[in-house]
């Protein structure tokens, strides 16, 4: 492959990649901005027929828009609490939501940041890659036990969708006893809180991932 391809190549990665990781955000924004415009033009009038200053009006609407998209969001949380409510949300999923770029790795890191039992990461580690003495947080997501390496994903700050996957040997791994929904915490907060998870390597010969 030659500079030129290369160079495009790595800008439509770059570009594509960056798309998916703002794009379930971007969406989550347009439908809450969407509900407060709807919200504004037909409870606007009704409030301004009340001789009010325009600033108490401008407030007493968001504060009803806001009130409006935290009912909705608890009707939307009980609906699919039932059983006829998951078979939709499935069905809706695998249908549409799936096919959007992003969509399943925000999926796993909401569900991880507010308590899914399941999750592709299985453990916090520190990592340094070129032996340089500069270590990155890392989550391991795949173990290969047919040899002595493991898969790490090295997620950016302060969006944890996206990052780098190495393979790694265990020696070159640091294991910690941190949570998972803690680092990513940190990461999100681009390092802030980074303190714990140093404390919490684990106390091994070399401080190095050992199996069992």
């Amino acid at each position: 492959m030659s500079i030129k391809n290369k160079l495009i190549n790595y800008l439509l990665t770059t570009l594509i990649g960056g798309l998916a990781a703002i794009l379930p955000l971007g969406l989550i924004i347009l439908f809450i901005r969407w509900i407060v415009k709807l919200i504004e033009r037909y409870l606007e009038p009704l409030v301004a027929l009340f001789e009010t200053d325009s600033r108490f009006t401008t407030i007493i609407v968001y504060a009803i828009s806001v009130i409006a998209i935290l009912a909705l969001f608890f009707s939307i949380g009980l609906f699919i609490r039932t059983r006829f409510g998951k078979m939709v949300v499935h069905h809706i999923e695998k249908k549409y939501l799936s096919k959007l770029p992003g969509y399943k790795a925000m999926r796993e890191i909401v569900q991880q940041l507010f308590g899914g039992n399941r999750t592709f990461f299985s453990e916090v580690v520190l990592i340094d890659i070129f032996n340089s003495g500069v270590l990155m947080t890392g989550f391991i997501t795949d173990y290969q036990e047919h040899n002595n390496y493991l898969t790490v994903f090295v997620p950016t700050g302060p969006n944890p969708t996206s990052g780098n996957i190495y393979h790694l040997p265990k020696e070159k791994v640091m294991r910690t006893d941190i949570s998972v929904d803690y680092a990513i915490k940190t990461i999100i907060s681009c390092g802030a809180g980074s303190e714990s998870v140093f404390t919490s390597i684990k106390n091994t010969d070399n401080k190095k991932y050992t199996s069992g």
